[in-house]
Formats: structure tokens, C-alpha cells, sequence
């Protein structure tokens, strides 16, 4: 059997330690150290390890500590920190040589994207970005569907996603601007515009989008009307505020079929136009390092890639731009 692959994690939050509960149990992983400003977050996470008979990690309170003393004990760095951290954190990794597995959304701001994508292209190290629609079978299919030309060329796209956000975070880090990148759209609606950049595989070339911060530092609703450089219309909705629950739907209207699915892959509708729907259910799985080590493998393609979060980051780019000029059309590089 060969060496387990030695984990560091980089931010021990409630996400990090749920994933651990599962991963701990993978006889293809280590989990050897973790880096996290709360001690209370390290031994949380060292707990899991504990309990599941395996030895406790290595804690350190900063990236920087980790990488510089166990680089050579590591194969790969989890991140898993407030938004606005991931850019600096997955350059460190990537520097350090690592392959990284770099939690959503991606980055913040284009800026950063380049320069992770700069990073990477010296290092030459895996990167995969842990959008549950980007790792999905569903997604994934249906990509492969409409490069073949199953569907025929795609004509717009409608997207929405809602959930009761604004409660379920108040006064959280997701509602503090300096450590969310943004609101609503920005986290859970990362998961619709990231999907629907995969899907499109298409940069967007002009943007007009509408904010509403209801009352909270950041934006709870937002409106977008997008075309992509290749003539695609595609109009974005995301409520943040309402009953519990969260919920999306994206609609491809291709010439000839209708696709249905929603933004982290679990459901797709096809209609081929006689009004009767076919619908498939994929579970949205609770594990996504079994994807991550499928692509180390070479098993399949990376389906999460910096390059797609890039045109994710100059798609959010620009709707800040233009939410802040109220509703002023933005056009992407000028």
C-alpha cells in the first residue's frame, strides 16, 4: 500500500472540522498539522483526529509557521479561512510547492487570481477549488453534453439562488466586509456564478448589476444582467434575506433543449421541447477530497480550476464595479 497523503489545514473552522469527521476515516490520508489564529479551532479539529484513534496534528497560529516547518512533512495544504485570506494563503502554499485543495469562492478580486495563477505556473503544483458544483458528476456531465454539441449552441441563461442569509450569519465574519470579499452573492452565490462560468466555459465581456445591503454592511440582494463574449445573455438573482432554507435554480435554454440544474449539482431537468421534463438526483457529496485525490491520480480532468476562477473573479469584479455606479453597464478589461 503506498504512503497516505500527509494534510496540513489551513483554517479550522466549522467547515474544515466537519470534512475532517469523514476524511479522518480515509485510510489514503494523514491529517499532520494545523494552522488557525483560534486555539480553541486547532483543538477541535485535533479532537477529530483523536477520536478517531489517529495521532493529534501539529497546531500552529499562523500559515506561515506551518509551511515553514513542516513543508517537507506535507503533501498538500486544505484552506479553509474567511474569504478575503484566500488569496495570500494559496500563493504561500503554491510557493511552498504543495498541491492545494483552496475552499470557495476562490479569491477575492482579480488581482489575486493572477497572481495564484502566476504562482502556479511556476510551482506547476495541483490546485483544485472545492465548489460542490464544480466538483459534481451532474455538473460535469452536463459540460461534457454541451461541448459535444448534444444540446446545440446555447442561447441565454437564468439564474437564481436564495436562502435566509442574512439572519443565519448576522454578525458573523461573513457580514464583516474586510474578511467576506462581499455578501450574499459573494458566498452562497459563489456557487451560482462559479457554476454557471463552468457550464458557459466563456468569459464575460459586459455587466450591469444592482446591490441592496437591507440594512447590513454588506449586499443581501443583488440583480445581474450579463453577455458573454460570445453573445450569451445571462441574467443572475440572489436573495439573501427570507424563510430558512436555501435553494437555486439555473435555466440553459440551448436551441434544442431546456437544462435544468441547480447551483451545486444535486438536480437536473432536460426537456427536448414535448413539455415533459426528465429529472436525475446526484447526491452533493460530503466529501469532496475524494475528488481532489481522483484528479492527483489522474483518474479525471481537474473540474474546479484556477483558470475558471478567474473568469469567476473578473465576472464578480465587474459586478461590483457596477452595483457601485448604480446599475452602470461595465465592460470586462476597459
Amino acid at each position: 500500500m503506498s504512503q497516505p497523503l500527509r494534510i496540513g489545514v489551513i483554517g479550522a473552522g466549522g467547515k474544515a472540522v466537519d470534512y475532517a469527521a469523514s476524511w479522518i476515516k480515509m485510510p489514503e490520508v494523514r491529517f499532520v498539522a494545523v494552522a488557525d489564529v483560534s486555539a480553541t479551532s486547532r483543538a477541535r479539529l485535533a479532537a477529530v483526529c483523536i477520536g478517531a484513534g489517529e495521532p493529534a496534528p501539529q497546531e500552529f497560529d499562523s500559515h506561515a509557521a506551518m509551511l515553514a516547518a513542516c513543508r517537507d512533512e506535507l503533501d498538500m495544504v486544505y484552506v479553509s479561512t474567511p474569504h478575503a485570506l484566500h488569496g495570500a494563503q494559496a500563493v504561500a502554499v503554491t510557493e511552498a510547492g504543495l498541491d492545494l485543495f483552496l475552499e470557495k469562492p476562490m479569491v477575492t478580486t482579480v488581482a489575486e487570481a493572477k497572481a495564484l495563477i502566476a504562482a502556479q505556473a511556476l510551482a506547476q503544483n495541483l490546485i483544485v477549488v472545492a465548489f460542490n458544483g464544480g466538483l459534481s458528476p451532474l455538473v460535469r456531465d452536463t459540460k461534457a453534453r454541451i461541448e459535444k454539441g448534444e444540446f446545440g449552441a446555447l442561447v441565454s441563461v437564468a439564474g437564481s439562488i436564495w436562502e435566509g442569509w442574512s439572519e443565519a450569519y448576522n454578525g458573523g465574519w461573513k457580514q464583516n466586509p474586510a474578511l467576506s470579499g462581499g455578501g450574499f452573492m459573494f458566498d452562497t452565490g459563489a456557487h451560482m456564478m462559479n457554476t454557471i462560468c463552468q457550464l458557459l466555459d466563456a468569459d464575460f465581456e459586459r455587466v450591469s448589476a444592482y446591490m441592496n445591503n437591507r440594512g447590513k454592511p454588506v449586499d443581501i440582494t443583488c440583480a445581474v444582467s450579463a453577455r458573454t463574449k460570445s453573445g450569451v445573455l445571462v441574467t443572475l438573482n440572489a436573495a439573501g434575506e427570507g424563510p430558512k432554507g436555501c435553494f437555486s435554480h439555473m435555466t440553459l435554454f440551448f436551441q434544442k433543449a431546456i437544462v435544468r440544474i441547480d447551483a451545486w449539482g444535486g438536480s437536473r431537468e432536460i426537456s427536448w421541447g414535448s413539455g415533459k421534463w426528465v429529472r436525475e438526483e446526484d447526491e452533493i457529496t460530503d466529501n469532496p477530497l475524494k475528488t481532489f485525490l481522483a484528479v492527483r491520480r489522474g483518474e479525471i480532468v481537474n473540474p474546479s480550476t484556477i483558470q475558471n476562477g478567474l473568469r469567476f473573479a473578473h465576472l464578480w469584479d465587474a459586478i461590483k464595479q457596477s452595483a457601485a455606479r448604480d446599475g452602470e453597464s461595465v465592460l470586462i478589461g476597459a
